[in-house]
């Protein structure tokens, strides 16, 4: 893994982000440059501007004490004078209001002792809320500004606590205020780890993701507007403003974007005019799934192929260079709607094969994505005006003593319809456009995070491995415990398949999504990572970075003082 960016390496953090002409500039609007920051401590050059800074010697001394009344008299009445217009002076000019930075600031940090930009505060914190389809996470980021780029010192990170029903916004559709009540304890997180002499100017920004997206407009409109009413109400923090998109329903495309941004970042690829090959991101939550990367087109004929326009292009400019990255988010493709889509096929065919029959509702059904040997009570969405009703209750059973990843995997290929109308050629799944992979990214570094995380590295995976490892892992997962052995010296490896039974499922469907989904073959090598030097992965970092500027849509929730 790499190690750390350096600061010194990087030209300022807000040559980063105009994000070209085509992308919408919301919350991902990135600072201009900063006449002067309200954060900034007016006294922080030494000495004073009341003072001379002339040290007296013996001479100087003994010369003064020696002078006659007069002319002390005359000194005197001259130095008031001059410090009456001093102090006017300072009391006039901008550099001598006392802000909302000026109060209780720290002269210095273990990096330094002021900041790189005197327009800059030394110390800043973010605040992100990361609502997603199955719970909301808080990242607090403390920065300092001794080098010319942000350096990420420290971050704090909470999960909400799992509940049955999902601890996500989403599962409080009926009620907007439990919903917003639902991230006081990210909050007191916050509370505790940012001092109370910078809460007043830390930001906050909350962004929900797949979950809200399928209760529609009106239902998560008034979630988000109950949780700004409480975050403005109830804690000191200044919210991001509703223009710039600080309490919103993030548009999926910025979601791999920052992700994308984030790992780039953190891995030393992205900040410098150097031309370092930069790594594609995959992404996958609950709802949906983002896949990011630069593609490299070869020239044939004396003509280079471009990446073709469309909302699957986003231009960004970046440190001093240019990159037309291939974005898009597959909404209805992020695991736990895949497992809803696979357990939802597996009836329908049970159904379609005796459609009069009903009676092996009340039995138990095999599935082939269980484990062998395990069992499940699913309740299954058809939809309104199913012949089976619109849920249905089904205990299902994983096959008896056999394996059937390969089963599994053919149903998790249909989910991702192949062969669906491709408007724009080529195309990877479900009729959206992608340059393949194969032909424009090759040989760099691909980073699969988060739920592929989370299912692959509690069962021993090493950083690095190919498709046909995944397989290999697959097929073991979905053999049953009698085939568990291999596990038994993994940690807690054995705890978590018995209480999983869909992890059979959830590795099938990542190999198809993968394999067959974006066409890698099965000795490309991927890369699972959830921090980087010790800072978690995902989109929120990126999103973070054009808070420490409050162009990005807040201000500090301390007077002014005049």
């Amino acid at each position: 893994m790499s190690t750390g960016v350096h600061a010194r390496a990087r030209v300022g953090i807000w040559s980063y982000f105009p994000f070209g002409s085509s992308p919408r500039r919301r919350s991902a609007s990135l600072p201009a440059k900063s006449t002067r920051d309200q954060f900034e401590k007016p006294g922080r050059h030494s000495g004073d501007p009341h003072r001379s800074s002339k040290k007296f010697g013996f001479r100087d001394t003994f010369t003064v004490a020696t002078m006659t009344q007069s002319q002390r008299t005359r000194y005197i009445k001259t130095g008031g004078i001059i410090a009456v217009l001093l102090l006017f002076l300072y009391v006039l000019l901008p550099g001598g209001q006392p802000s909302p930075s000026s109060i209780k600031t720290p002269v210095s940090n273990s990096k330094c002792t002021k900041p790189y930009d005197s327009t800059k505060p030394l110390i800043q914190y973010a605040l992100m809320i990361d609502a997603g389809s199955t719970g909301s996470r808080i990242h607090v980021y403390r920065f300092n500004n001794c080098g010319p780029t942000p350096e990420l010192e420290h971050e704090d990170f909470k999960m909400t606590e799992k509940k049955k029903g999902g601890a996500g916004l989403s599962s409080y559709a009926d009620d907007p205020e439990a919903a917003a009540r639902s991230l006081d304890p990210l909050m007191e997180v916050a509370l505790k780890s940012v001092p109370k002499e910078y809460q007043s100017c830390s930001p906050v920004a909350v962004k929900a993701t797949a979950g809200l997206r399928f209760l529609g407009p009106e239902t998560s409109d008034k979630i988000l507007d109950a949780v700004r009413n409480r975050l403005e109400t109830v804690y000191p923090f200044p919210v991001v403003s509703k223009e710039n998109g600080g309490v919103e329903i993030m548009d999926g495309k910025y979601e791999g974007v920052y992700a994308w941004i984030t790992t780039n970042y953190l891995l030393g690829n992205i900040g410098t005019k150097e031309r370092t090959p930069t790594a594609a991101v995959f992404d996958l939550g609950g709802g949906s799934t983002q896949i990011v990367f630069e593609p490299t087109f070869k020239s044939a004929g004396g003509l280079t192929e471009k990446l073709a326009e469309g909302d699957h292009k986003f231009s960004l400019d970046f440190g001093g260079r240019h990159f037309d990255l291939y974005q898009h988010s597959h909404l209805g493709y992020g695991l736990m709607k895949a497992r809803d889509a696979i357990h939802r096929a597996i009836v329908e065919a049970k159904h379609e094969s005796s459609p009069t029959d009903q009676s092996w509702l009340s039995k138990t059904l095999v599935n082939p994505c269980l484990s062998a040997g395990t069992s499940l009570t699913v309740n299954v969405t058809m939809g309104n005006g199913h012949p089976l009703g619109e849920v249905v209750e089904i205990k299902m059973i994983g096959p008896k003593d056999i394996s059937s990843a390969a089963q599994c995997r053919g149903i998790a290929d249909k989910i991702l319809k192949k062969d669906a109308d491709c408007k724009l050629a080529p195309c990877s799944f479900n009729g959206a456009h992608q340059p393949p992979l194969q032909r424009t990214f090759a040989n760099e570094d691909l980073f699969i995070m988060s739920y592929f995380y989370d299912r692959t590295a509690p069962l021993g995976m090493p950083e690095s491995f190919t498709l046909r490892d995944l397989q290999d892992l697959t097929a073991a997962v979905c053999a049953g415990q009698s085939n568990w052995g291999v596990f038994e010296g993994i940690g807690d490896a054995i705890n978590e398949l018995q209480e999983r039974p869909e992890h059979c499922l959830d590795l099938s469907f990542m190999l198809s999504l993968l394999h067959t989904g974006y066409d890698l073959p099965l000795n490309r090598q991927v890369k699972i990572a959830k921090k980087i030097n010790g800072n978690e992965l995902g989109w929120c970092l990126g999103a973070s970075l054009p808070l420490l500027n409050k162009v990005s849509g807040w201000q500090c929730r301390v007077k002014q003082v005049s």
